[in-house]
């Protein structure tokens, strides 16, 4: 048994997965693998945002395939295990799984790193191949290629996980990155000892292997490619799956609910538009009681804010609009992200659907959920670099209480301040421009309400709804906007299709939000260019 070759951490590390309450099995990737596996020579490179579940995968992989273990009480019972030929395949080959995230402490350079890696290798080949005359300062492809010359039937799966890890790493420079890519290239392609090649990553390798370094590698993206995004993030019906599992554990300590899970973790999708949801957040969520924001450890904001920083002007506008809820329509290429070169609103933007920040649907990029929308937020009312959108951020707070307070003058006084900014996107031509405005300046009601826009209540459905989610005493807020419409009639409309309803909870059931419930109207004249707000509370 060795480092790399027939390695049992696979195993081991599946295993503490399968063993967790809010496992999911996504067993069945294996069947996708095993006519690849049969004919040979295959080479598949999954790229996905961090935390969506490839190492977990490239475990479950090694482990099945790998001779090292016997798997059996890992599969058996699992979707896999129902599957012709199942036993066909388990733990018969030769895995060679390296996760390139293993970096020494002490590594200062792309030599050390790499020579690291050659070395175990060659250490754990020499190992498994005594017989065989191998010499030391042999790289590990001439040692593969020996032992292939004197075995013909030595051939290898290859499990490679996080293949760009160094291109994240400050060790690397620009050659560095040349040089391990032409690593990789020497050691799979056209190797007669690749059985199979499996990698995965963040970022798409097309970005960087501009020749033909991996071109030999079938790349399946967040993006473009539909194979494999269902094992890749949780879908509707695994999440439904996992809430009943959150119910039992937790029975009479409730504290999230189904709704809450869609709109905190949901927003990413299959090519086919299944919906997919954030599997990091959503175990973290069910395994604490709590919905927060768990996708990374470190440092969101800042993250989102690398990627704009040196061309805030070309993508202001149009994060004005996400952060309003909008789509933007915009054409995605898969580019790589690591350094401050991009510069174009589509390789800017197209970088953040690669690590997840933003989500591509129909040709448009938006905010997936409420996860990710805090985060815009946080970034919108702390970025001065982002002008106007950064002032109306700053008036948020301003305006909520204004609007707790009935200070209708005020109000007035922030939209219209709003409106005489030099937003290009709001001309007021019709409601939906009344409405990303009424997003931006009340961008704080976030840290202390869910807001839902466009919800079901009454007879109709409510421009925008506040629940009170923190403190469920606090007043509840109906805010419905008119152009060419006095705010009376606004209000008017909210009694008459009786949104308010929406908070009486049902039949015999306790009341959920107990806090005085507020009926706010804008109204917006055109030929004016005057606001007019009113606040009313509820009976």
């Amino acid at each position: 048994m060795g480092v790399y070759l027939d390695s049992k951490t696979g195993y081991a590390l599946y295993k503490s997965e399968t063993e967790k309450p809010y496992f999911v099995d996504k067993t069945l990737l294996l069947k996708e693998l095993f006519p690849l596996v049969d004919e040979g020579s295959n080479y598949v490179c999954v790229t996905r945002p961090r935390r969506f579940g490839k190492t977990v995968m490239a475990n479950m992989i090694a482990a099945f395939f790998s001779r090292a273990c016997d798997s059996q009480e890992l599969f058996e019972g699992r979707n896999i295990s129902k599957i012709s030929g199942y036993e066909k395949y388990r733990n018969k080959y030769a895995v060679i799984s390296i996760s390139f995230n293993d970096i020494a402490g002490d590594c200062t350079s792309y030599v050390q790193y790499i020579k690291r890696i050659e070395k175990k290798l060659i250490r754990d080949l020499k190992r498994a191949y005594p017989e065989i005359d191998l010499d030391e300062d042999e790289y590990a492809v001439d040692v593969l290629s020996d032992i292939y010359a004197e075995h013909e039937g030595a051939q290898f799966i290859f499990i490679l996980d996080e293949w760009d890890y160094l291109f994240h790493q400050d060790v690397a420079t620009e050659a560095d990155k040349k040089m391990y890519l032409t690593f990789l290239r020497s050691l799979l392609k056209d190797r007669p000892y690749v059985k199979f090649a499996y990698m995965t990553g963040i970022l798409p390798i097309a970005k960087y292997s501009s020749g033909s370094e991996l071109n030999m590698f079938a790349e399946y993206t967040m993006v473009s490619e539909e194979r494999f995004s269902e094992f890749f993030g949780f879908t509707e019906h695994e999440v439904d799956e996992l809430y009943q599992r959150y119910q039992k554990n937790n029975e009479g300590n409730l504290n999230i609910s189904r709704d809450g899970i869609r709109m905190w973790y949901n927003g990413y999708h299959t090519q086919s538009g299944e919906r997919l949801y954030n599997p990091r957040s959503v175990v973290m969520a069910l395994s604490n009681n709590n919905l927060g924001n768990y996708w990374t450890s470190s440092g969101p904001y800042d993250e989102i804010y690398y990627y704009i920083a040196n061309n805030v002007g070309e993508v202001r506008d149009d994060l004005a609009l996400m952060a309003a809820g909008e789509a933007i329509p915009m054409k995605i290429r898969e580019y790589a992200a690591t350094a401050r070169s991009l510069k174009t609103k589509e390789e800017i933007f197209s970088a953040m659907v690669v690590y997840g920040f933003l989500s591509y649907e129909n040709g448009k990029v938006y905010i997936p959920n409420k996860e990710l929308m805090d985060k815009f937020a946080e970034m919108l009312q702390r970025e001065p670099s982002l002008g106007y959108v950064y002032r109306l951020a700053k008036e948020s707070g301003r305006m909520l209480e204004a609007t707790l307070h009935g200070d209708v003058v005020t109000m007035a006084a922030i939209l219209e301040k709003a409106h005489n900014t030099e937003i290009p996107l709001l001309s007021y031509n019709n409601e939906t421009d009344l409405t990303a405005v009424v997003n931006l300046v009340y961008l704080a009601a976030r840290d202390r309400y869910r807001v839902e826009r466009e919800d079901k209540a009454g007879v109709g459905y409510v421009d925008f709804i506040f629940y009170p989610e923190i403190d469920k005493s606090a007043d509840a807020i109906i805010l419905e906007l008119k152009v060419n419409h006095t705010p009376e009639e606004a209000i008017q409309q909210i009694k008459e299709k009786k949104y308010a309803l929406k908070f009486q909870g049902k039949l015999g059931e306790k009341r959920v939000y107990t806090g005085r419930v507020l009926a706010v109207g804008i109204g917006y004249d055109k030929e004016k260019k005057e606001h007019r707000c009113k606040v009313e509370v509820l009976e």
